[in-house]
């Protein structure tokens, strides 16, 4: 039986249970189920490894003691074990200084999760399902991959998901191309379920030639994620991936201190990120940030704090959509800024439909190197397959298809997807960054209904703006 099957499987016997309502409680409930199996059978390793392993978890809680046996407990004594002694306890574990770290991210995974299961025997038919997948098999380790590809695809489709995830494709040429080095720190500041660390992990991965190369990897990556759904995904598929303490706080990198308070120990060499876009921050947090920096807009927001977190010399490889290239006010601030403190050396735009099925918005690749002001922009227009007119939820953009761009990054000339504007054109455009292929001809002289509905947040955003500082002066 195949893992995809199983997954299916699993979520057929949930939805016979009266207490799970929605994919999104079918898959939060999924991922406590598969993280606590997934420790185990890691701890079966460390176990081999080091006779004196000591489980953070109490025995009686390990999965092995009340799970693996097909034939354990089940109906209302397995409710009331779960609800009562698992979570009750893994919520509630005491992390001293001195305690063995793998503690505190069960304890983390368990502060915001629920059993929202209301059957003890429907999860005793799903906790056997998941004995059928041994997570200390490679074979089985490697399909992991098919259950988080099911799980991020049933994500899509729960609703106000698209922060989570961003196609495989698209993370791993921003890695590729930010290329960061063993030895180097790559953060990912909205690190939502992973893809941008785990693509980097496996980049410096194929770097590492011995045990003191590993050991330098494991600090090397980081992540902050504040919602506890992705954030639980994140650090499940990081262990699967032999780290046995994801660096991956659970938090919003907007709030977590304000803008002035970081220093040079808080700089990182590499930032690789989908930062959450056409939503706002929460009330105040915009106050974080300098005052000709302040807006709700979130996207906006990380882009400051990347520069700020960013080393000399620091790479960095962003998603931002069309509205901030061409926006006004505080976005135009943001964008002189970029330019006077950072190289801003390639734009790569894609195409419609990259985050279908969620968005039809276009959404832009931006490569900058902190330290030195930007004096041109490449400016690399992915093109859609032939017969294409977008892409589409079963029609993905594939990672094959930036090779057109791999092939041009390290020889730049202008053809027919490639050309270059100098940062003083586009200062004379009031850093206005959306410019158009000039080797293309016009297909249409109007605006995409997408544009015309950016525009108009753009300016509703500036018009919210402008009351702001007017109530302020008063």
């Amino acid at each position: 039986m195949s893992i995809s099957t199983v997954v299916k499987s699993i979520q057929d016997i949930m939805r016979q249970d009266s207490g799970v309502d929605g994919d999104a409680q079918r898959i939060s409930q999924l991922t406590w189920m598969m993280f606590l199996k997934i420790f185990d059978d890691k701890e079966t390793e460390y176990e081999l490894q080091d006779t004196f392993y000591k489980s953070p978890i109490p025995d009686n809680l390990r999965w092995r003691n009340w799970a693996s046996n097909d034939e354990g407990i089940t109906g209302d004594k397995l409710l009331d074990f779960i609800n009562n002694d698992l979570f009750n306890t893994l919520k509630e574990m005491s992390i001293g200084p001195d305690s063995d770290p793998k503690g505190r991210i069960v304890r983390d995974i368990f502060a915001d999760s629920y059993n929202y299961m209301k059957s003890g025997t429907l999860i005793r038919q799903v906790v056997n399902k998941i004995n059928q997948i041994d997570f200390n098999s490679m074979t089985d380790r490697h399909l992991f991959n098919d259950i988080y590809e099911k799980i991020l695809r049933d994500l899509q489709n729960a609703g106000n998901a698209g922060e989570y995830y961003t196609p495989r494709a698209v993370t791993q040429f921003i890695a590729d191309m930010v290329n960061p080095k063993l030895g180097e720190i790559v953060l990912d500041p909205a690190c939502g379920t992973g893809g941008f660390l785990i693509c980097a992990l496996e980049n410096m991965m194929k770097q590492a030639k011995g045990a003191n190369d590993l050991d330098i990897l494991k600090e090397s990556i980081r992540g902050i994620e504040k919602k506890p759904l992705p954030h639980m995904l994140c650090i499940t598929n990081m262990i699967l991936h032999d780290i046995e303490i994801p660096l991956v706080e659970r938090d919003n990198s907007l709030s977590r201190r304000p803008y002035r308070d970081y220093s040079d120990a808080d700089r990182v060499d590499c930032i690789i990120t989908n930062p959450p876009f056409g939503g706002t921050e929460e009330p105040g947090i915009e106050s974080n940030f300098p005052q000709n920096f302040q807006t709700k807009e979130t996207a906006d927001l990380f882009l400051v704090m990347i520069m700020k977190l960013l080393k000399n010399g620091g790479r960095a490889g962003v998603v931002l959509p069309d509205g901030f290239l061409f926006g006004e006010g505080v976005k135009t601030r943001i964008k002189e800024s970029l330019m006077e403190e950072c190289n801003l050396h390639t734009i790569v735009r894609l195409p419609n439909g990259v985050f279908s099925p969620y968005t039809d918005i276009q959404t832009n690749l931006l490569f900058f190197t902190k330290g030195e002001p930007t004096k041109e922009i490449w400016y690399f227009e992915h093109p859609l397959p032939e017969s294409y007119k977008k892409y589409t939820k079963t029609k993905p953009i594939q990672h094959s298809e930036f090779e057109l761009e791999k092939s041009w990054w390290n020889d730049r000339k202008e053809n027919d997807y490639a050309w270059k504007v100098s940062a003083e054109e586009i200062k004379n455009r009031n850093f206005n960054l959306d410019v158009s292929n000039p080797n293309k001809a016009d297909e249409s002289a109007e605006l995409s209904k997408e544009k015309i509905i950016q525009k108009l947040e753009d300016n509703l955003a500036k018009t919210i703006e402008l009351i702001e500082s007017i109530k302020r002066a008063f």
